[in-house]
């Protein structure tokens, strides 16, 4: 019988395809996968430590899992990613019921850390991958052609790293300084996911359009030549960087269809004074330009955004400014955070001098506001025609499917001679909550009744 693994992800869509690289070296190996850890031989928890609260839930998963390790003294446990980067051994001594810890250079090692731990040895393995070129081929070749489709999306990493050294974050040193993949090697992949039924792919990376392969090779070029892969129905990117956003990029989001028409640019703070602290390398106006350029070119554009309030020092002032990006923006999604040091940055050495009730009140009153404007935006949606890529089966209604649109809102709707992977154009209708309730454009059923006659 062949052994089990569970997998516990958090964090980013870059976590995500961590754990889908993670599973296709375990299944080389002969490992099945389960949702129930009780069943499992092997549980990794892919962590997450760009704020505090992922790091909590690392910990006090690990403490319900001492349970099963007492009940199976064989059970391998792992923590992984960017918890695992900064903590290190530590980990190790904190908690005995875990065996082995390791870094994001360092899960295609998977097998050799499993081979080890079964020796008797407890692992640490939180190594970089040698980083003395800026350009580096970090999928090893043989694992090009073995990227992960979920369903019909495949997540695809052009970069890893960071050498932006914002104040707050901690990726720069949990993920390393950055790198970018050599194109042909991208390309290579992205092909090979399309032949293995990816309709939809998205490419990441933590500042994912500062990727440049060479001087005249950068993100514009790539994205470009993404775009022109047979087969290929949607493409998505997450998250650039405002000061790496540029007017040529919405020019080709213009005119490819191909794709997204939702951009997650994330702000951070609305005052310029902050934004300064933070070592954004960009202030409100820049970043307010380059948004009302991108919503000229691509009417309907839905954006996104991170958000930190309370970072230290700020007052009132700076966080009306904030207030002032939102509505100005039309931010149809919002991630909004209070402030938290993280450990090794800069930011860390200064007084955490907003008050926590401040910083909930803040949080409070920006999310009420974008509240206000998702549910006019969603209102606005109603009557108009989206094109929807399926993704799903509705899990209860008999012949309904759920999709995504252009602009990355969920919908359902009712197709019975349509299936996951078609591209369908639906008429917005209702909507509960964030999700969009519609029916099939007078074309699509009518296309969908004539296929039924044949």
């Amino acid at each position: 019988m062949p052994p089990k693994a569970y997998i516990r992800t958090y964090g980013c869509q870059m976590n995500e395809h961590d754990s889908n690289q993670m599973r296709g070296v375990l299944i080389t190996e002969g490992y099945e996968f389960t949702d129930k850890p009780e069943e499992a031989s092997l549980i990794l928890l892919n962590t997450c430590s760009v704020r505090h609260s992922p790091e909590n839930k690392v910990y006090s998963l690990l403490g319900t899992l001492r349970d099963h390790k007492l009940t199976n003294p064989e059970l391998i446990i792992g923590v992984g990613g960017c918890v695992a980067q900064q903590e290190g051994e530590k980990i190790l001594k904190r908690e005995k019921a875990v065996d082995m810890v390791f870094g994001p250079d360092n899960f295609f090692k998977l097998p050799e850390m499993i081979a080890a731990v079964k020796k008797g040895a407890r692992v640490c393995n939180t190594e970089w991958m040698e980083r003395n070129r800026k350009i580096q081929n970090f999928v090893p070749e043989e694992w090009v052609e073995r990227g992960h489709v979920d369903g019909i999306k495949a997540y695809l990493a052009i970069t890893k790293g960071c050498n932006n050294m914002c104040t707050f974050c901690i990726v720069p040193f949990t993920r390393g300084r950055e790198v970018s993949r050599e194109a042909e090697n991208i390309l290579q992949e992205a092909r090979s996911l399309v032949r293995r039924g990816a309709k939809e792919i998205w490419l990441l990376g933590q500042n994912v359009n500062s990727y440049q392969a060479s001087p005249g090779y950068r993100f514009y070029q790539l994205l470009d030549d993404v775009s022109r892969i047979p087969g290929l129905e949607r493409i998505r990117f997450t998250s650039p960087h405002p000061k790496d956003w540029n007017n040529a990029l919405s020019d080709l989001m213009a005119e490819r269809k191909i794709i997204a028409n939702h951009l997650h640019l994330p702000f951070q703070a609305g005052s310029d004074r902050i934004l300064h602290l933070m070592r954004r390398n960009h202030t409100l106006d820049e970043y307010l330009e380059k948004v009302k350029y991108l919503q000229r070119v691509v009417p309907g554009v839905e954006l996104s955004a991170d958000l930190i309030v309370g970072y230290p020092t700020e007052t009132e002032e700076d966080f009306e400014q904030t207030l002032h990006c939102v509505k100005e923006a039309g931010f149809s999604q919002l991630f909004a955070f209070k402030y938290s040091p993280r450990p090794g940055t800069d930011a860390a050495a200064l007084e955490d001098d907003v008050p926590r009730e401040v910083k909930e009140e803040r949080l409070a009153r920006v999310m009420q506001l974008q509240r206000q404007l998702t549910e006019a935006q969603i209102q606005a949606y109603h009557g108009t025609i989206q094109e929807v890529l399926i993704d799903a089966a509705h899990p209860r209604l008999q012949h309904w499917m759920n999709g995504r649109t252009q602009g990355f809102r969920p919908i359902s709707f009712h197709a019975p001679r349509h299936e996951i992977g078609d591209v369908v154009h639906v008429r917005v209708t209702a909507h509960e909550g964030h999700w969009l309730e519609g029916e099939l454009a007078a074309s699509e059923a009518l296309t969908g009744v004539l296929a039924g006659q044949r």
